[in-house]
């Protein structure tokens, strides 16, 4: 594999650190960037996979944490989101054609760290969708010495009387030709475009959330909407699939929101009392995106993970 320089937009809050990007490909020939930030003597590298619609500059504030804390970090972009290749005719819709694929997606991750010589040990750092993508990562055999959790996607949030019509209607659709659609109640444009600052369901920092805002105004390339059908059947059926599998016997840290409204708590509740060498932390107030509350809860969370990092290597 040949890594090739691909854009790295800093021009909307910059990480404190300099940063590189790169185009790579996944074993099925689908063009994925990732983004690399390096510090002086780094102890080891992070792994660090985004959520749904998600990209590498959003991410540059968390790789200055890291580097702080002596840590470089590589972050993706997934198939379908960021400037990786989109799947779909229309670029606005979230879609994989199987939660599979993007285990083809951290292959290339890891091929391209090894490429570039970043150094061991490796640890992961997983949010959302990435939580998702990242325990099926370690159950097939990720070479990380340890993980971290934010908000991880180990279940979707679903009213109990709406479940049963997601299941239903993330299977006909693809059945007849009509997977690419968005679910009711999803919408083309991106999130943080088009909700308030007041009661999001993202972070109660209002800087934090400006910075998302202003990085799709700035580069509307890297927005992304709703999920398809496709992507909605995969996910629950990859959700399940997790749920009933037991924890990885790889140390672990978990944070998660006391206002999360995006993914299922029970799930990752029930899923981190049976992780031995896990914590589950609990953030006071926090929304989905703990990594992108307030500064002081950020540091702590920052704090938590490295310590354990430095513990397992």
């Amino acid at each position: 594999m040949t890594l090739t320089a691909a854009p790295l937009f800093t021009d909307v809050s910059p990480a404190p650190i300099d940063g590189a990007a790169y185009w790579t490909h996944a074993s099925d020939g689908v063009r994925l960037r990732v983004g690399v930030y390096q510090p002086d003597a780094p102890k080891g590298t992070v792994l660090l996979f985004p959520g749904r619609t998600e990209y590498v500059e959003k991410y540059a504030p968390a790789a200055g944490d890291l580097a702080a804390r002596g840590y470089a970090t590589i972050v993706i972009d997934w198939r379908g989101q960021g400037l990786a290749d989109r799947l779909l005719d229309d670029a606005r819709i979230g879609h994989v054609e199987t939660f599979g694929d993007y285990q083809l997606d951290v292959a290339a991750m890891v091929a391209a760290a090894q490429e570039l010589n970043l150094p061991k040990p490796y640890y992961l750092l997983a949010h959302s969708m990435g939580g998702c993508i990242g325990l099926r990562s370690l159950h097939d055999g990720l070479d990380v010495r340890s993980a971290a959790f934010t908000g991880p996607m180990w279940g979707i949030r679903i009213s109990p009387h709406l479940r049963p019509v997601a299941w239903a209607l993330g299977r006909m659709m693809p059945a007849i030709g009509q997977g690419h659609r968005l679910p009711p109640g999803t919408i083309l444009d991106s999130y943080v475009l088009t909700a308030d600052f007041d009661d999001n369901v993202l972070t109660t920092d209002f800087e934090m959330f400006d910075m998302m805002r202003q990085q799709l105004q700035a580069h509307p390339e890297l927005a992304l909407g709703g999920p398809s059908f496709v992507w909605l059947r995969e996910a629950l059926d990859e959700t399940l699939a997790l749920a009933r599998m037991p924890a990885p016997q790889v140390p672990c840290d978990a944070f998660l929101g006391t206002n999360e409204r995006i993914v299922h708590t029970g799930r990752i509740e029930a899923r981190m009392d049976t992780w031995n060498h896990g914590t589950l932390h609990m953030m006071q107030g926090g929304e989905h995106e703990v990594l992108m509350e307030d500064a002081t809860t950020r540091a702590g969370i920052f704090d938590t993970m490295t310590t354990r990092f430095a513990e397992a290597a």
